[in-house]
């Protein structure tokens, strides 16, 4: 495996991670009211888009390199 391919997989793992822990958090918050579990998923959306938005950037820059 190359190391552009487990870039990529790490990216989307990541991505996905985040994106859970903010769907687990937005539900904490549902069912107790908490607004720190509202920062919280928040700021894991965020990150999650942070993620999608370093992972465009990282294909693009490598999109010429030989798997």
């Amino acid at each position: 495996m190359s190391l552009k391919i487990f870039h990529i997989v790490f990216i989307t793992l990541s991505l996905l991670l985040a994106w859970g822990c903010a769907a687990l958090e937005y539900q904490n918050y549902q069912a107790k009211g908490n607004g720190g579990y509202l920062l919280a998923a928040i700021c894991a959306f965020l990150t999650g888009i942070g993620l999608v938005v370093y992972g465009v950037w990282f294909l693009k820059k490598t999109k010429n390199l030989i798997l």
